[in-house]
C-alpha cells in the first residue's frame, strides 16, 4: 500500500492510486464507481495481503502443529484482534468471525431466539431494515409464536422515535435496528434507541453493514448487545464478516451450526461445545477473507478516518445538490442525518433504464429495491436508483453523475 499519513486535507488523487480498479475504462469511458453500498472496492494492499496467504501460508487453522498451519493460524487470529481494537470490544472473545451481515444475523435471530423469546412476546425492526435484518426475525417469530412489531418512519426517512418507545414494553425480547440504511442513508440514533432499550431490559441488534465504512464506531460507547457489518462493503473481500456480541448473552446462546472446531468434547452419547468465540464458528472459516479483512481494517487505520468521513459528507452534499437542481429528479430519504447515500427516481423512468443508461457512460450505480422492499412500498415506488458514495470518489464523478442523469432525461423526453 502507498502510505497514507494523518492529513489535514483529504487528498482524494493520492487515495485513488490506492484501488486499482478505479483505473480501469467501461465502455469505453473511465469508470465513475458509484455502487459502494453494495460492495466497496479493495485496496492494492488487502489484494497483496490476501494473495500472500494464498501463495504463502494457505493452510488449515487451529491445532496444527505444522509450519504453515501455525503461521495461518497467528495470521487470522491477529485479524480478530484487529476487529477488537477497530470497534473497541470490551473482548476478542466477543468478537465472532462470519461470513457477512447476513449470516452474523441470522446467527443472533435463531441462536438467541431459540432461546430467549417464546410465545407472545414481541421482536421490534424498523421499517427501514435490509431484508436481511427482517426475515430472520419473521421466521424466529414464526417458530416461537412471537410477534413483530414495526418501528415507523416519517417522509425524510426517520424513525419516529416517540413511537418507538412508546412500542417498548415487558413482552419486547429483542430490537432490531439497522445503523445506516442502505436504502436511504439515514443515520439512525442507535445509541439512544438502545438506551431506551435497555430501560425495559431489552437487547439491541445493530445492523452496521452501511455504518462501518463511513465513520468510526465505539461499540461499548453504543453499549449494543449485538452489532454486525460485512468485510466486503468496508474494503475488504466477500465471505467475511463481524458478529459482536456482549458475552452475558454469548454465552447463554446455544450453537447456531455444529461440527468440527466448535465442541469441547463428542461421544455418541453427549457432546459439550467449546466456549466462545469457537462455539459460533463451526468447520473451516474463510481463512483468506478473514485475513483480507484484517488488512481492510489496516488500511483504514493508516488514514484520517475521520478525515475520510468528512470528506464523505461533502461529497453528499454536492451529490444532492447537484441532483436536486434537476427538476426531473426526486430524492428518496432526506433525513438530517445521513451517510454517503443517495437515492433518487426520475418520473416516467424505470430505475434500471436510468442504471442501463448510466452504465453505457461507464458511470457504476445501483437499480432496483435494494433489499428494502417495506421502503420502496413506504414510498409507493418499485425501485430506486442508488449512487453511494466512498472516500475515493470525487466531485468529477459527481458532475459526471449529473450530466448523465440529464441525458437520461432527454433520451426518454
Amino acid at each position: 500500500m502507498e502510505a497514507v499519513k494523518q492529513m489535514t486535507n483529504w487528498d482524494v488523487e493520492k487515495i485513488r492510486k490506492d484501488f486499482p480498479v478505479l483505473s480501469q475504462t467501461v465502455n469505453g469511458q473511465p469508470l465513475v464507481y458509484l455502487d459502494n453500498g453494495a460492495s466497496s472496492q479493495v485496496p492494492q494492499s488487502v489484494i497483496d495481503r490476501t494473495s500472500k496467504y494464498l501463495a504463502e501460508e494457505h493452510s488449515n487453522i487451529h491445532r496444527g502443529v505444522h509450519y504453515l498451519s501455525q503461521h495461518a493460524t497467528t495470521a487470522y487470529e491477529a485479524a480478530r484482534e484487529k476487529v477488537k481494537r477497530f470497534i473497541n470490544a470490551p473482548d476478542v472473545k466477543e468478537c465472532i468471525f462470519v461470513r457477512g451481515t447476513t449470516e452474523g444475523v441470522n446467527l443472533v435471530a435463531f441462536s438467541y431466539g431459540r432461546k430467549f423469546i417464546g410465545e407472545g412476546d414481541e421482536i421490534l425492526v424498523s421499517q427501514m431494515e435490509h431484508h436481511s435484518n427482517i426475515i430472520p426475525w419473521q421466521m424466529i417469530a414464526e417458530e416461537k409464536g412471537a410477534t413483530i412489531r414495526v418501528i415507523p418512519m416519517n417522509e425524510r426517512g426517520e424513525l419516529i422515535i416517540d413511537e418507538y418507545e412508546n412500542m417498548l414494553n415487558e413482552r419486547t425480547k429483542m430490537v432490531a435496528v439497522t445503523h445506516v440504511s442502505n436504502s436511504l442513508g439515514t443515520v439512525n440514533p442507535v445509541k439512544e434507541m438502545i438506551a431506551t432499550a435497555h430501560k425495559f431490559g431489552v437487547p439491541v441488534c445493530v445492523d452496521a453493514a452501511q455504518s462501518v465504512p463511513h465513520f468510526p464506531v465505539d461499540v461499548q460507547d453504543l453499549d449494543c448487545d449485538f452489532f454486525i457489518f460485512s468485510g466486503h462493503k468496508m474494503f475488504g473481500p466477500t465471505g467475511s464478516g463481524v458478529m459482536y456480541g456482549k458475552r452475558k448473552w454469548l454465552d447463554q446462546m446455544p450453537p447456531y451450526q455444529t461440527g468440527g472446531g466448535m465442541i469441547r468434547t463428542v461421544s455418541f452419547e453427549k457432546t459439550t461445545f467449546a466456549p466462545i468465540p469457537d462455539k459460533f464458528e463451526a468447520g473451516t472459516p474463510a481463512i483468506a477473507a478473514g485475513i483480507g479483512l484484517g488488512a481492510a481494517i489496516d488500511y483504514i487505520n493508516a488514514i484520517d478516518f475521520e478525515a475520510a468521513a468528512a470528506y464523505e459528507h461533502e461529497l453528499l452534499e454536492y451529490a444532492t445538490e447537484r441532483l436536486g437542481d434537476i427538476p426531473e429528479v426526486k430524492i428518496i430519504g432526506t433525513a438530517a442525518e445521513k451517510a454517503s447515500v443517495l437515492s433518487f427516481t426520475i418520473e416516467g423512468i424505470h430505475p434500471h433504464d436510468i442504471g442501463t443508461i448510466l452504465d453505457q457512460q461507464g458511470i457504476a450505480i445501483r437499480a432496483g429495491h435494494h433489499c428494502a422492499q417495506p421502503v420502496m412500498e413506504f414510498y409507493d415506488v418499485p425501485a430506486t436508483a442508488r449512487a453511494s458514495f466512498a472516500f475515493y470518489n470525487t466531485k468529477e464523478e459527481v458532475d459526471k453523475l449529473a450530466d448523465a442523469v440529464q441525458k437520461v432525461i432527454e433520451v426518454f423526453a
